[in-house]
């Protein structure tokens, strides 16, 4: 399977990204690109994607910057997405591993690559300015 890692410089500290990263009522903030809204239903987080409702789950809150998560689509495919929070001097590295799953051709495969770099971007952004002095 192809992978592809991507990583994003954030001039604010990794404990504060991950708090902020890891609470699913953040995600319309910094993931526009796939998450619409989110909502808690029954105990699981639900985004209204492009393509409709989506189950998504971080793994459990740990000190060690892991923001793993697993993606339920409509169709019922999951993903899990490995990605990481670490600490870089007074700022902090997010990095994010997109495999290219077995129903995803090159194009669909590139394509949601961009959308990932695009998503840091903004997490990139929301919290430099939430943390600007």
């Amino acid at each position: 399977m192809k992978s592809k890692t991507i990583v994003v410089s954030i001039a604010v500290s990794a404990a504060a990204v991950y708090e902020f990263a890891s609470n699913p009522e953040n995600l319309p903030r910094w993931v526009p690109s796939f998450c619409k809204s989110v909502t808690q239903t029954n105990g699981d987080w639900v985004m209204q994607s492009p393509t409709g409702p989506v189950t998504f789950r971080f793994v459990e809150n740990n000190p060690f910057g892991v923001l793993d998560h697993s993606v339920r689509l409509p169709s019922g495919l999951e993903i899990h997405n490995p990605m990481r929070v670490i600490p870089n001097g007074e700022g902090s590295e997010v990095i994010f591993t997109l495999f290219q799953t077995s129903n995803m051709n090159d194009e669909q495969y590139a394509q949601d690559a961009k959308l990932v770099v695009q998503d840091l971007r903004t997490l990139k952004r929301v919290l430099e300015e939430l943390h600007a002095h």
